[in-house]
């Protein structure tokens, strides 16, 4: 769709997937609402924005295309982009896909026939990638009655069953090895985290980090890391005033000792905006004060960008659940580290670039390029772009 400066820009959406690679924000699938209806996106189709220019692109997609969904779970390994599980028209899958984001192709390969077991059907799940693999944890979906071994791992809702299908919330690991192709399901240690959906994770290091989600009527935002060496979990208790319960937000890691929370769904089922930055040395949360407090995000995507950039887009910004109207499609980004010099001389010249033609002419082609860029960001995102300053 064309903004309404004539520059395209993805549709707004919900529940969608994205990733960065090599400075480039990649989405696909969600949903968004019409007529009081949810209808979930194309799925032959992928939305390509230069983190240096601020412009957008779209590209259509082939080959064993997943079903158009939303919540599934997505990841960038290597410059290719798997998506595991969501909900379609037909329910939730544990069907599995990647594709290439750099051959310029973009056709999607379904990932059959693999070793070992599969994960059941869900959605709302998260995953960490570590050592070439992919590592996912909880959600929400199905079982058989005759699948449910241990209560402790899954918890059923009560509200929704059919015959011997049970709905309910899981807490369970699972790993793919792409190299191999194979699934295992290793037995973790220590104190796990309650069975759950629409959490947030995060990787640093060796340790994927959970954040908050929804376990059953509750939401929570409790933190959970697990070794993903020793298969280890461990309770992080804050020594700090905690963020309010929620799910559906999201969590960065944007230094090796700093994870960045943002927005979600209350446990009062309001939609929130607000920023949070948790340092691992201190086990202390640390409230970030913003300019942007009126732009509440739920169910929307954060990836990292290039100087720890936070790269926010699309969600809703209503209780989806009651008012399913609020879809966004517009890019909000954090800043939550100090800008090099280098940086902050680049957006000074780009936001006055008039002022400096003659000497721009005369820089060196490749910093000339580079500077280009930064003028044409400043240019397409002046009036959609929101940068939130987390550090003032």
């Amino acid at each position: 769709m064309a903004a309404s400066n004539g520059q395209l820009v993805a549709r707004e959406r919900s529940g969608h997937t994205a990733v960065v690679s090599e400075n480039t924000l990649f989405v696909w699938g969600g949903y968004v609402s019409v007529a009081d209806h949810e209808v979930f996106l194309p799925n032959n189709e992928i939305w390509l924005y230069d983190l240096d220019t601020g412009l957008w692109k779209r590209c259509d997609m082939n080959g064993e295309v997943p079903p158009s969904m939303s919540g599934s779970c997505g990841c960038n390994l290597n410059g290719t982009m798997y998506i595991f599980g969501g909900c379609s028209d037909d329910g939730q899958t544990n069907e599995h896909y990647s594709v290439n984001l750099h051959d310029g192709k973009y056709s999607w390969k379904k990932l059959s026939h693999c070793l070992g077991l599969r994960p059941s059907p869900r959605d709302k799940l998260s995953c960490w990638v570590h050592k070439g693999r992919i590592i996912y944890f909880g959600g929400y979906g199905h079982k058989l009655l005759s699948e449910i071994s241990n209560p402790d791992t899954f918890i059923v809702d009560e509200a929704s069953w059919a015959e011997d299908i049970f709905w309910g919330w899981n807490s369970e690991v699972h790993v793919f090895d792409p190299g191999s192709k194979g699934w295992t399901e290793p037995q973790t240690l220590g104190h796990a985290p309650a069975p759950r959906a629409a959490h947030a994770s995060a990787t640093i290091g060796n340790k994927g980090y959970v954040c908050g989600g929804r376990i059953m009527e509750t939401r929570k935002c409790d933190l959970h890391c697990l070794d993903l060496n020793t298969w280890m979990w461990s309770e992080i208790v804050p020594t700090s005033t905690l963020p309010l319960g929620r799910s559906w937000h999201t969590l960065n890691a944007v230094s090796d000792t700093a994870l960045f929370l943002f927005g979600g769904l209350s446990v009062d089922c309001r939609p929130m905006s607000d920023g949070w930055m948790f340092d691992l040395k201190t086990n202390e949360w640390t409230e970030i004060k913003h300019s942007n407090t009126d732009e509440p995000r739920l169910w929307h995507t954060a990836c990292l960008g290039g100087d720890s950039d936070v790269i926010v887009f699309g969600g809703s910004h209503d209780y989806i659940l009651l008012v399913d109207s609020g879809h966004c499609n517009d890019i909000l980004v954090f800043q939550t580290q100090p800008y090099s010099l280098i940086r902050l001389c680049e957006d000074f010249i780009a936001s006055g670039a008039k002022m400096f033609q003659t000497q721009l002419a005369g820089l060196p082609p490749k910093l000339r390029c580079s500077m280009q860029n930064r003028i044409t960001f400043f240019r397409s995102t002046r009036k959609s772009r929101k940068v939130i300053r987390t550090l003032e």
